[in-house]
């Protein structure tokens, strides 16, 4: 399916997010995050600063050190690009996640860590979709260690609800055939 044509329009704004999971020569694993907010015109924050053109108002890249269970080992931010001279302030908290475990409750446990005023939304945002990628990065490790725990994603996402052929086919000891009487 493709999107239809659209309208004639003017880009204003992009945001590029990009993940990448590196596995360490001393077994533990980084994965790493950057996003990058430009405007495609000048733009200004009244007494703050003024952008050209595709420069980058946010520049923030994250770096997240998980071991074999997905526990944060460690975690460094980086702010190339930022609107206000507050927004590195945001940074140190970060630290905060440190032995956290990335899958179930994860997102839980950045509100509680880094939630509203205590961290920055955008880093936040990022810190969210790390989990996907920690586990897509671990998914050759963690599915060798699938004999007793269900991965995190089932029951997360349509196409992996554990009463689906796709289930049933991976990972047949965590299926569950959908029951007849519920339909």
């Amino acid at each position: 399916m493709n999107l239809p044509t659209a309208q004639p329009r003017t880009l204003t704004h992009t945001r590029s997010v990009s993940f990448l999971g590196f596995h360490r020569e001393d077994g533990l694993w980084d994965i790493e995050a950057q996003l990058t907010d430009s405007k495609s015109m000048f733009f200004e924050v009244k007494g703050e600063k003024s952008w050209e053109a595709n420069e980058p108002i946010h520049q923030m890249i994250i770096r997240l050190t998980i071991d074999e269970e997905l526990v944060v080992q460690d975690i460094w931010v980086d702010m190339k690009a930022f609107p206000h001279a507050e927004c590195p302030n945001a940074m140190d908290p970060m630290k905060k996640m440190i032995g956290a475990k990335v899958g179930s409750g994860w997102r839980k446990e950045i509100e509680k860590n880094l939630g509203e005023i205590r961290g920055c939304a955008h880093l936040r945002e990022l810190l969210f979709n790390m989990a996907t990628a920690a586990i897509q990065t671990l998914t050759p490790k963690l599915r060798a260690k699938l004999s007793e725990q269900a991965p995190a994603h089932l029951d997360k996402c349509h196409t992996w609800r554990t009463d689906s052929d796709l289930v049933h086919r991976l990972y047949p000891m965590f299926y569950k055939p959908k029951d007849p009487s519920s339909t």
